[in-house]
């Protein structure tokens, strides 16, 4: 492997073609090939700093035909210019690492600790004993359609028919799905940063324009009206909020989306896309508030929900949209080209889910209630080191914390950290703890940290970051 010194770097490369990921820049020390099933784990030194996270993996298949065909095998341009999810990459490396015998901390991922409720599964493991294991209707089946009307009903003040319900394979479909249909080339699409990372790719997919307002931690990472009526322009065609949020777990209150409704009904072209994945990870005194909900923005709005994060349902691949009858049909028309139907077995466990109660009954309640006590341990604890700065989340399962008063400090061994990136990469490299650059959601002064773990996990991540810091505060002001 092919060895340079300087700031950190891993490379990812995937059938998409060879991408720079971690992070989006200067000088790599080696690469990390992701392909299915084919990722082994090497060691590698790049001058002085010793790496445990340089991997490398058997030849990507196409650039193996490109150099021994005559046969053009080049990517399309569209594809080409995506940015494969920071996220992801970073999860399937600490998860590799792990395998390879490295006890890495794993806080990258967004996913729920907590193994699916009991009664969610066996509605799953019927479904299959009784035989329903057929396509279904492709927008979802009646049953399930119905149970999200009457929850949109009785938890969130909408009135939807089933035929204004699509139900797909998870939420990240029913976002891309909803942007596609809507959004022509040229549009502009409205992102509050920090966003979720792949709302900026879906919105390029669709050739619309991100425009990428960016908000401050002072004021909690929520979204100004006034910068956001600054941005608007006659392209504006959708603003895609998410509350509760990734990454920062802040949540808007109904006041200020009032605001938001009001600049938004100014403007004839400009839709919602409204994510609200997190909606029953949330903490009291904080309340959700619907977007469709608010005076006039019914028919503007696209809500978007799920079940992997609320029920731990993420591998059901479960989630749905509601909202215009014809651009759910339109989206639904989408759907039948692309994936058809959402599987059986996972509409029935979705049908249980929503059969536990309000907002997820006990069981949902019991895993917010741990959700909080990790975030009440780490804002304390990692709010005590000297040069972190924190908004406390109101929902979800994320901490975005600013480390950059470390920036410009030189770690031995290692080498100069200056961005989010090489503090992240710094942090498992060194002290084997995974966590997600800030860069990759448009806020390159934080990194982003995942809760949804034991809170003795927690523990020794909180250990382990405080020592990784301290050398680094004899090199900065802090």
């Amino acid at each position: 492997m092919a060895t340079q010194s300087s700031a950190a770097v891993i490379s990812a490369t995937s059938a998409a073609g060879r991408v720079e990921s971690f992070p989006d820049s200067k000088k790599p020390i080696g690469s990390v090939r992701f392909q299915p099933l084919r990722l082994s784990l090497s060691y590698c030194k790049s001058g002085n700093m010793s790496s445990r996270i340089c991997a490398m993996a058997k030849p990507n298949d196409a650039e193996t035909l490109s150099s021994s065909s005559s046969v053009d095998m080049s990517l399309s341009p569209r594809v080409q210019s995506l940015k494969p999810s920071k996220t992801m990459v970073i999860t399937d490396l600490a998860a590799t690492l792990v395998q390879s015998g490295v006890p890495v901390i794993r806080l990258a991922a967004g996913e729920p600790d907590f193994d699916t409720p009991k009664v969610v599964a066996e509605a799953g493991v019927n479904a299959i004993r009784q035989g329903f294991t057929r396509y279904t209707l492709n927008a979802g089946i009646t049953e399930l359609r119905e149970a999200i009307c009457r929850k949109l009903k009785e938890e969130n003040g909408l009135s939807y028919a089933p035929d204004q319900i699509l139900v797909s394979n998870g939420a990240k479909q029913s976002l891309l799905q909803a942007v596609l249909a809507v959004c022509s080339p040229g549009d502009e699409v409205i992102i509050p940063a920090p966003y979720w990372v792949s709302y900026t790719e879906q919105a390029r997919l669709a050739d619309a324009t991100p425009v990428v307002i960016p908000t401050k931690i002072s004021n909690n990472f929520l979204l100004d009206p006034k910068d956001l009526e600054s941005k608007l322009t006659e392209k504006s065609r959708l603003l895609i909020l998410c509350s509760p949020s990734n990454p920062t777990g802040s949540v808007y209150p109904k006041s200020l989306l009032e605001e938001i409704a009001r600049i938004i009904a100014k403007h004839p072209r400009l839709l919602v896309l409204s994510d609200e994945i997190y909606e029953h990870i949330i903490y009291a005194p904080a309340t959700h508030t619907s977007f469709a909900s608010l005076p006039d923005m019914y028919e503007r709005t696209l809500t978007v929900n799920g079940f992997s994060k609320a029920f731990a349902m993420t591998g059901w691949r479960l989630g749905y949209l509601a909202g215009p009858k014809h651009i759910v049909a339109a989206c639904s028309k989408l759907q039948g080209q692309v994936s058809s139907g959402a599987s059986s077995i996972a509409q029935k466990a979705g049908v249980a889910a929503l059969g536990l109660g309000k907002a997820g009954g006990e069981t949902v309640a019991e895993m917010v209630k741990a959700y909080r006590e990790r975030r009440d341990f780490l804002v304390k604890s990692l709010g005590e080191i000297e040069g972190v700065k924190i908004s406390e989340p109101q929902g979800a399962f994320y901490l975005f914390i600013d480390f950059s008063a470390y920036y410009g400090s030189e770690a031995e061994g290692f080498g100069l950290i200056n961005d989010s990136s090489s503090l992240a990469l710094y942090f498992l490299d060194k002290f084997q703890v995974a966590m997600v650059p800030g860069d990759a959601f448009g806020d390159d002064s934080c990194i982003r940290i995942s809760y949804a773990t034991s809170l003795d996990v927690l523990q020794a991540a909180v250990e382990k970051i405080r020592k990784a810091l301290e050398p680094l505060r004899a090199t900065v002001s802090v």
